[in-house]
């Protein structure tokens, strides 16, 4: 029974850990936070995707905490609804789509709920060595004891420090996208009711969306500039840059301020793009974001993490041991897929792809190719 290592309990992760399970792996998730993370803003599970949440049997579940919005509107910098919309949100798409949209919490709830009597988790842990030979890989962690395994996948995202153990820095393989995103989650003090709001001011905007029964919002706040000059691991030096750009907004800016300030779940991170041109190095391989994010202006970042997932598990089943085989496959196989996703967050600059990009992007792939 080959062991696999897999750093980052996340989307990504934690569906390669059951996809090898049921293959006969005996797959390890090393995750830093000190449980499944929390947090995050709406998702999409779209296309193909559905097919691999279908696979493992939890399609029902996600269509049961999917959002429910009945649409949007969109709003001037002073607040006044210029347009709306019943038929799609900037968020998911067409409403009457069978694709899901879903909290990100929920889905890696729902997937470590699904892998956790099966599949070794080590939270509150993280990986700061790695050396691997013609037999095994050895990882030195932070905290628990080095341990050996046969092969070592990178599932820890944009920042991921299996990418840079094996394959280098993080700036020889990112590509900023002009934009930074900001998350956090509020009480609905905007009273919403299932709908979306949606506002432009200058270089700044945000979508805010209500979640739990209309209990709690959702706030991505974007806003356009360069890379910024600071230290990204600094949350306080995040939060401080995300309210001084929220506090100049003409509408709602002290009760957004507030929010930011206040929220245990705040996230802000650049856009960027990984772009690789091998995903494996040795007993090492790298999936989703860690290998080819595609950023959340995408709206394909949860679909790329299923999908190749699945890609790479089936790819490491059939290959009989031999995992350089196995690597080229997957490869193969999700370099087209992920290009034209990619794709996606730099057709329109600053708005949606079209329509037809997204449908053609979303289902370029078949699980039984």
């Amino acid at each position: 029974m080959q062991t696999v290592l897999i750093s980052g309990g996340g989307i990504a992760g934690s569906a390669l850990a059951c996809l090898l399970h049921r293959r006969g792996f005996a797959p390890t998730v090393i995750e830093r936070a000190p449980g499944p993370r929390q947090g995050g803003q709406a998702i999409d599970i779209r296309g193909v995707a559905l097919d691999v949440v279908a696979r493992m049997g939890l399609l029902d579940q996600a269509r049961q905490v999917r959002t429910r919005m009945r649409g949007m509107s969109m709003l001037d910098a002073d607040g006044t609804e210029i347009e709306r919309s019943t038929e799609a949100t900037f968020s998911s798409g067409r409403l009457d789509s069978d694709d899901i949209e879903l909290l990100r919490e929920d889905l890696v709830r729902l997937l470590h709920e699904h892998t956790r009597d099966d599949v070794e988790y080590l939270f509150g842990d993280s990986i700061t060595a790695l050396e691997q030979d013609e037999h095994q890989a050895r990882v030195h962690f932070a905290h628990g004891a080095s341990r050996t395994f046969d092969l070592v996948v990178g599932a820890d995202g944009l920042h991921s420090t299996v990418r840079r153990l094996a394959f280098g820095p993080e700036e020889t393989f990112s590509h900023h996208l002009g934009t930074y995103l900001s998350v956090f989650g509020a009480d609905n003090f905007l009273d919403l009711d299932n709908w979306q709001v949606w506002l432009r001011d200058g270089d700044a905007g945000f979508g805010i969306m209500p979640v739990r029964d209309n209990t709690e919002l959702r706030i991505a706040f974007g806003f356009r500039s360069e890379p910024l000059d600071g230290d990204h691991r600094d949350p306080e030096w995040l939060r401080q840059t995300v309210t001084d750009r929220l506090a100049s907004l003409r509408w709602e800016a002290t009760r957004l301020t507030k929010a930011a300030w206040e929220a245990p779940d705040f996230f802000c991170d650049a856009m960027a793009q990984i772009r690789m041109e091998h995903w494996s190095h040795g007993r090492t391989v790298l999936l989703g974001d860690a290998g080819y994010c595609a950023s959340a202006l995408s709206g394909q970042g949860t679909s790329l993490a299923l999908v190749g997932a699945h890609v790479l598990a089936d790819a490491l089943g059939r290959a009989g041991g031999d995992h350089r085989a196995a690597f080229a496959h997957y490869e193969n196989r999700m370099r087209p897929f992920v290009a034209l996703n990619q794709a996606l967050a730099t057709e329109n600059p600053g708005g949606p792809a079209s329509e037809e990009s997204v449908t053609r992007a979303k289902n370029a792939l078949s699980l039984d190719g």
